[in-house]
């Protein structure tokens, strides 16, 4: 997957499944075939809608996938409107790993 140019106006990014990691590091596996790491902690350190994020457990236990994208569902109402969320093009743009590590 690495280094294969995707034409934009045939693709959207999706995420099928979202794993919490060590340091506010997500992993996203997407419809690609490929799993990418994405750093939070820029987004998170910047408040805002992600403030409620800094607290370790909430970005652990709250993570999921709704709308094909890595979000965070606060009161379990799994209403797209009332979570918090990232742009999937933004965990697209994420770096590419092999897998998840071990130790999360």
């Amino acid at each position: 997957m690495k280094n294969r140019k995707l034409d934009f106006t045939q693709f959207y990014p999706e995420v099928y499944q979202a794993v919490a990691g060590k340091d506010y590091i997500v992993y996203a596996y997407m419809n690609d075939g490929a799993m990418r790491a994405l750093d939070m902690k820029p987004l998170i350190e910047s408040g805002g809608i992600y403030e409620p994020l800094k607290d370790p457990e909430i970005f652990r236990r709250k993570i999921t996938v709704i709308g094909y994208t890595v979000a965070w569902d606060l009161d379990g109402s799994r209403d797209e409107y009332r979570c918090i969320d990232v742009d999937p093009f933004v965990v697209f743009n994420s770096p590419v790993v092999d897998d998840v590590p071990e130790e999360l």
